[in-house]
């Protein structure tokens, strides 16, 4: 019993990561993503916001299912949610402040992520709390390589760096990369790699 529930709570775990991408196949949360991607530590730091927000929320939402009235379901969810963002907005401002204002508006915005508020009514509502942390954690882990591999991506083309260590010099770099329409350039491109690799 306790083997297929491990079972059960791995293959919940990696669902996130690959079958049900957040980013590349699900195509959920796409303004973070977008935005927040000019360089891997920023990506990266706003995928590790979001994990985090992600697995309490649904342990939160999972423990409290039953004492939540129909009505007010998706207010009582977004009051859990807005409550642990606000922990990550506080800790970032308080220990990392340049990459608070790095990130700036897009912290507070995970309250309305389509991500988080949608594993809360689809997985945390109908399931128990370690499931429910396990499907916030595979989901968060996608999301976190997701935007890693785009500020990446990003940062390597468009200045030559890569988490802020010199890779090749800055004149072979593509500017486009860093500005927005390189986000929407290197996320198609990146999308049709991992769906070429899906069916492969």
């Amino acid at each position: 019993m306790r083997e297929e529930t491990t079972m059960s709570n791995m293959k919940v775990l990696m669902n996130g990561i690959i079958k049900e991408n957040p980013t590349f196949v699900l195509l959920l949360g796409m303004c973070p993503t977008l935005g927040t991607t000019s360089s891997a530590l920023n990506g990266m730091s706003m995928g590790l916001a979001t994990m985090f927000v992600l697995i309490c929320s649904n342990m939160v939402i999972s423990a409290l299912k039953n004492l939540i009235p129909d009505m007010v379901r998706i207010p009582a969810f977004i009051v859990v949610i807005a409550t642990f963002v606000t922990v990550v907005q506080m800790c970032m401002e308080a220990f990392v402040p340049a990459l608070y204002a790095s990130l700036g508006l897009f912290i507070p915005l995970i309250v309305v992520n389509c991500i988080v508020l949608g594993r809360a009514e689809a997985f945390a509502a109908k399931n128990g709390v370690i499931p429910s942390a396990f499907d916030g954690l595979g989901m968060g882990l996608g999301f976190t390589l997701a935007l890693t591999l785009l500020g990446a991506t990003r940062e390597l083309l468009g200045t030559g760096k890569l988490f802020g260590l010199t890779l090749m010099p800055e004149q072979y770099g593509s500017l486009i990369f860093v500005l927005a329409p390189g986000a929407f350039i290197a996320l198609g491109y990146l999308i049709a790699i991992v769906n070429k690799l899906r069916k492969a």
